[in-house]
């Protein structure tokens, strides 16, 4: 982390500043054109002091986030993890559909414990139906596993990394502090900021293009229109020229007698 320190005082390593916010700028850009094409990004922090404010960011922004234990091969294994959370919706199928009802009251409270402990592990990547185009994390040195996953499968890491950490295998680096939880508040806010405007631009640009579509539906059946019109009114000049040869070839008869 050398690149980024700005100084040590008192055996306490401080962050340039300056290259911390033009890290996070080139991470927000970078976020906000992966949403803006439609794309899932997840957000991984499981330390106490982040864990509800990234819950809430993501939630904000719908993206998919892991505040609880990091799953083993949750990226290298994701059927697996695809499976567990079909589990999931099943359990919640059973209940609804009255199957539930037919069962002992011990099976009932395996499948409600069982139900408890999928959703607090993965109720919240329910809705990520293939891997994420990039992954967000926050403490990358806690993380290491994570970071091995994406990094084995080619997937851009985005990180705020402290200076206890090593940034070689960090695609976007943002040098900052991630024990304290008004630093983590305020990166996560620029990042999550960038990632909905890039959501509404893609909301933008999908409605332009429904309306060109829609105009130029409309604009077919006019053209058509103007053409059997042309047609016609050629068809009936035809027919008037047709119609008056006749009448001349009559009148110049009695002058040639």
């Amino acid at each position: 982390m050398a690149p980024y320190i700005f100084m040590e005082r008192n055996g306490i390593h401080i962050i340039d500043l300056y290259k911390t916010q033009a890290k996070l700028e080139d991470a927000a850009a970078a976020l906000r054109n992966i949403a803006k094409g439609g794309k899932k990004i997840l957000f991984v922090a499981t330390k106490k002091q982040a864990k509800e404010i990234l819950a809430e960011k993501a939630k904000g922004i719908g993206m998919p986030y892991v505040i609880e234990r990091w799953p083993g091969g949750m990226l290298t294994n994701f059927p697996t993890i695809r499976k567990a959370v079909k589990k999931m919706a099943s359990i919640d199928k059973m209940t609804k559909d009255g199957t539930f009802d037919n069962l002992s009251k011990r099976e009932k409270l395996q499948i409600t414990r069982q139900r408890a402990k999928l959703e607090k592990n993965l109720g919240s990547i329910a809705d990520l139906n293939r891997l994420p185009s990039a992954i967000f994390i926050v403490d990358v040195c806690k993380e290491h596993i994570a970071v091995a996953e994406a990094n084995r499968l080619g997937i851009p890491v985005f990180g705020i990394v402290d200076t206890n950490s090593d940034p070689n295998n960090i695609d976007y680096v943002i040098p900052a502090n991630d024990d304290a939880s008004k630093s983590i508040e305020l990166i996560l806010g620029t990042v999550c900021d960038a990632i909905n405007e890039g959501l509404q631009e893609r909301k933008v640009e999908k409605a332009d293009e429904k309306a060109s579509a829609e105009n130029g539906n409309e604009a077919a059946p006019r053209r058509e229109r103007r053409r059997v019109v042309r047609r016609n009114e050629g068809e009936n000049a035809a027919e008037a020229e047709t119609a008056e040869a006749p009448a001349a070839d009559e009148a110049e008869a009695p002058a040639a007698e």
